[in-house]
């Protein structure tokens, strides 16, 4: 006897109506009539007694009944337990950021992960400026929030996560501080200050060597640490481009942050190793989009 045919016998062992039992399982009621005949045929004795009125167990059909239903229980309990095994993760996942507004965006979608999968433990990376992507390929970061654009062959990127206006760090003394907006064309007149080991395509986005006119920028000192970057803009060494977000975060007496009044805005997005596309990534790739979502609504 099929699994399929037990459940429509001990439906209908409840019901004890051929038109309700067909409904509650989704077929038509000759679909059980043909299913309790067949196994009488089997067994080969009635298991219901059937009158224009009424239908009655057999005593063979409460006897199978007693028996099957114990068995058919623990079917139901152990495939319902494989199913929530299957949707819960546990060990570990390491999840990295690049800024602290990035970091409260992880943190919030680790809360919302966690009540979903309560055996899984977290842990949070922040990754440096200078070789950002080394955590992952090393194995020691799953996935990470991060500025756009990553191409790299060996990395996932996941869609835009959300996007940031971008501002100019100066010296609380420079010219340009005291002014409401800056524009592209304004980097010609001051040393850019740019980060160290970065790929050409993400430094060619951030850290242009030209304006959109075509006049050259000068370079200023580079840093591998977001900190010694304002430390240099501070001591007038330069400025450099950030987003708007960071004057909340990194805010210093010797520095000012500028909105950009032409610049496009940086975009933020998950990535993760393109040997690492595992179900748990992927769960929490879609749990960082819905606490985004939650984000975006509540701002």
């Amino acid at each position: 006897m099929e699994l399929r045919e037990i459940e429509i016998f001990l439906v209908l062992a409840e019901e004890l109506h051929f038109g309700r039992t067909a409904e509650r399982l989704h077929v038509t009621p000759a679909r059980v009539s043909q299913a309790i005949k067949k196994q009488e045929r089997v067994i080969g004795a009635e298991l219901f007694k059937r009158t224009s009125r009424s239908v009655q167990l057999t005593p063979i059909g409460s006897q199978l009944r007693d028996g099957l239903s114990v068995g058919y229980r623990q079917i139901q309990e152990t495939l319902a337990a494989a199913v929530e095994a299957g949707r819960t993760f546990t060990g570990e996942l390491r999840v990295g950021y690049s800024a602290a507004w990035c970091g409260n965006l992880v943190v919030a979608a680790a809360d919302i992960f966690r009540t979903r999968h309560p055996h899984c433990v977290i842990q949070f990376r922040n990754s440096q400026m200078e070789e950002p992507l080394t955590p992952m390929r090393d194995g020691l970061c799953d996935l990470q929030l991060i500025e756009l654009p990553i191409d790299e062959p060996d990395i996932v990127n996941g869609p835009v996560l959300f996007t940031e206006p971008r501002a100019l760090v100066v010296p609380a003394g420079h010219p340009f501080a005291e002014r409401a907006t800056v524009s592209l064309e304004d980097l010609a007149q001051a040393p850019l200050i740019s980060v160290t080991d970065q790929p050409e395509y993400f430094l060619d986005l951030h850290y242009p060597r030209r304006t959109p006119s075509g006049r050259a920028i000068p370079r200023g000192p580079s840093a591998s640490a977001w900190q010694d970057v304002l430390a240099l803009v501070g001591a007038g060494k330069g400025v450099s481009p950030t987003c708007l977000r960071a004057a909340h975060y990194y805010s210093r007496p010797d520095i000012v942050y500028v909105p950009f009044s032409d610049a496009p805005p940086v975009h933020y997005g998950l990535v993760w190793p393109a040997t690492g596309n595992t179900a748990k990534v992927r769960a929490f790739v879609q749990t960082v989009h819905e606490a985004a979502a939650l984000e975006a609504s509540s701002a």
